[in-house]
């Protein structure tokens, strides 16, 4: 088998081997992001507030497709590195086809039952005028979503991370330029960036359907699915901690808006939205990286070169250790024009927006490598654990800091729940890491 995982990496090749999935996550962030900047900009502030009503829903739907991507990318790149190509090749097949169910069943979930959805998700009168369109034309693209979401994680088992790259990049460009003529030009409202976001996933979603069809001589391709119940429900398992982080994203997300519509009002929403979208952009780079070297320490965990997997997870470990300093750093000095991209200087909402990004910047130190670590025991087939870690880090902690914080400092503690979190989930990441370590012999 000629696979790019088969070889053996130095630090600078992992890191070169990772930054395709690195850019790649970054650009999918900004789907969504981009439309937010368009609609906050060309339409309004209440538009953006919609936006984050809406996204707890698709943040559900995402974490679906990612439970079931990255569980299942675990076992076949396992399965690839003990030498058995073909059981990889049917079960990749099989869960791409249950992926895609799946995406079809939850569209149409949104497209036919959005009034009740949408009382679900806290919308109110006032922005239903918005909400309402948003909802239903993504509900249509939820197929294609699952497509995408599959197609980025598989590229980098079959050892294609810049290929997965290149079709992410131009879907981005597609969703920015469609933005800008259905929104700015053709006056399509909050609806045209939902037309402009499913379109830009269909780019690498298709591509990757094509790719895995008609390319017979890689690693990976669509063969004759054989049902294997039981490696699935492993592979969701596997993937829950994917799925945990994404769900209690949804669930804090709304307790956020609530929260901010009690202290702030629309302003709130419409701030806490802002720096939300910011912390999805900056966070995502901490997730491409896991992610990219993720297939690597399956692979080379299936192999049992436990030379390699020291060499990957420490290299890793140090390099989100920099990054994570260096992205808390620039955060501080440009968080005038961070703020800028969604918010006008002019408006109310802008000293509210950067006093909270601010102090929303200190969960930077921490949320690199709790991601890396989750990200890690789920390549390396502990699901338990990264279901765990994400669980206390992403709901637990945040549920926690967001009840008991704002009674002590108001709309401060509301910003400071994020950090406190990610600073006591790190705590835990740390024990576990220490404490499996001869387990695994990283």
């Amino acid at each position: 088998m000629d696979n790019t995982l088969s070889k053996n990496f130095n630090a600078s090749q992992l890191i070169r081997f990772a930054l395709p999935t690195i850019v790649m996550m970054v650009v999918m962030s900004l789907y969504s992001t981009v439309d937010a900047a368009f609609v906050a900009k060309l339409v309004s502030e209440d538009a953006l507030a919609a936006i984050n009503i809406v996204y707890p829903l698709y943040s559900v739907y995402f974490a679906i497709a990612l439970m079931m991507s990255t569980g299942s990318n675990a076992y076949i790149a396992k399965t690839m590195g003990e030498g058995d190509c073909d059981t990889a090749r049917s079960f990749f097949s099989l869960i791409y086809l249950v992926g895609v169910s799946f995406g079809i069943a939850l569209g149409a979930l949104g497209f036919f039952c959005y009034r009740t959805l949408l009382i679900l998700l806290g919308s109110t009168p006032a922005l239903d005028i918005y909400t309402v369109d948003y909802l239903r034309v993504l509900a249509i693209f939820t197929p294609v979503s699952f497509l995408q979401v599959f197609a980025q994680t598989f590229f980098i088992t079959e050892g294609k991370p810049q290929l997965g790259l290149g079709l992410v990049v131009l879907g981005g460009i597609v969703n920015a330029a469609l933005d800008y003529v259905f929104i700015g030009l053709l006056d399509m409202g909050i609806a045209g960036a939902a037309y402009a976001t499913g379109i830009g996933y269909g780019i690498p979603g298709f591509s990757g359907l094509i790719y895995f069809s008609m390319n017979r001589k890689g690693s990976l391709y669509f063969v004759k699915p054989r049902w294997s119940g039981k490696n699935l429900l492993h592979s969701f398992m596997n993937g829950s901690s994917e799925f945990v982080n994404n769900t209690s994203i949804a669930i804090t997300t709304i307790m956020f808006n609530y929260t901010m519509l009690d202290y702030v009002g629309k302003n709130g929403v419409a701030a806490i939205s802002a720096i939300l979208y910011l912390q999805f952009i900056q966070g995502s780079a901490y997730t491409g990286f896991s992610s990219g070297v993720a297939p690597v320490i399956s692979f080379k965990y299936g192999e049992k070169n436990y030379a390699q997997l020291k060499r990957v997870v420490k290299t890793s470990m140090i390099f989100i250790a920099i990054c994570s300093l260096g992205v808390f750093l620039l955060s501080l000095l440009l968080a005038d024009a961070a703020v800028s991209v969604f918010v006008r200087q002019s408006s109310d909402t802008f000293d509210i927006t950067k006093h909270g990004f601010l102090l929303f910047n200190f969960s930077y130190l921490f949320m690199g490598l709790n991601v890396f670590i989750s990200a890690m025991f789920t390549a390396l087939g502990n699901g338990r654990v990264s279901a765990l870690l994400s669980f206390l880090r992403t709901l637990v902690f945040i549920v926690g800091s967001l009840t008991l914080l704002p009674l002590v400092w108001g709309v401060d503690g509301v910003w400071l729940a994020v950090p406190v979190a990610e600073a006591l989930a790190f705590i835990f990441s740390i024990r576990f890491f220490a404490k499996l370590r001869n387990k695994y012999r990283y």
